[in-house]
């Protein structure tokens, strides 16, 4: 029942996820943070079970950060990483797949520019301009296709993430009251704004 989608625009990517946590007809949190940084410039969206959520986020973290460390502080592109994310989904697809769906966004200081990827529990990767994962899909990729355009500005872009959870609110069956919104451009990953804070436990 997670809503989670991102938007590229002219040098980054905004990243958005509803922060419910629930499970049959049961609520356990409501300020849960469903984007995980992986890098000083990329974050991974994720829609699944809680379980599987946590334990792949942290995985790829974790992996990339030995991979930066391994090799002398050379960082993966978002491309780089996109793929080694979809390497490990393709691997685990065969002994024990982790039932999430992901949205992965960098900034690239090389090129200057920010990248989205999409890509599924079947381990499907694909660029994309815009994408959702989970219900989130169903109402917003029409907003999404309507608003999205070359050259967009950050906000811009995070007027798209805003309409989206509007029409979510409205026309979703179930409730998902708090979004977190992310940014990731030239300074970094950042939180935009939430409903929720994720600290407050």
């Amino acid at each position: 029942m997670d809503s989670v989608f991102g938007v590229q625009f002219e040098g980054g990517v905004i990243l958005a996820a509803d922060q419910s946590n629930a499970r049959s007809i049961l609520m356990y949190q409501s300020n849960l943070d469903k984007i995980t940084k992986l890098s000083s410039h990329s974050a991974l969206a994720v829609s699944g079970p809680n379980a599987d959520l946590v334990n792949f986020s942290e995985l790829m973290a974790k992996n990339l950060d030995l991979y930066e460390i391994s090799n002398n502080g050379l960082k993966l592109s978002t491309h780089g990483q996109a793929n080694f994310c979809r390497g490990e989904l393709a691997t685990a697809l065969r002994k024990g797949p982790y039932q999430v769906n992901c949205l992965l966004g960098g900034y690239d200081e090389s090129t200057g520019s920010g990248s989205l990827y999409w890509f599924d529990y079947l381990a499907a990767l694909a660029k994309v301009n815009y994408g959702c994962q989970g219900y989130a899909s169903n109402f917003c990729l029409s907003i999404m296709d309507r608003d999205w355009k070359e050259g967009l500005t950050q906000d811009e872009a995070v007027a798209i993430v805003d309409k989206c959870i509007r029409e979510l609110q409205v026309r979703f069956l179930i409730s998902q009251p708090n979004f977190i919104i992310k940014v990731i451009d030239k300074d970094g990953v950042r939180t935009l704004k939430y409903g929720a804070d994720p600290a407050d436990n």
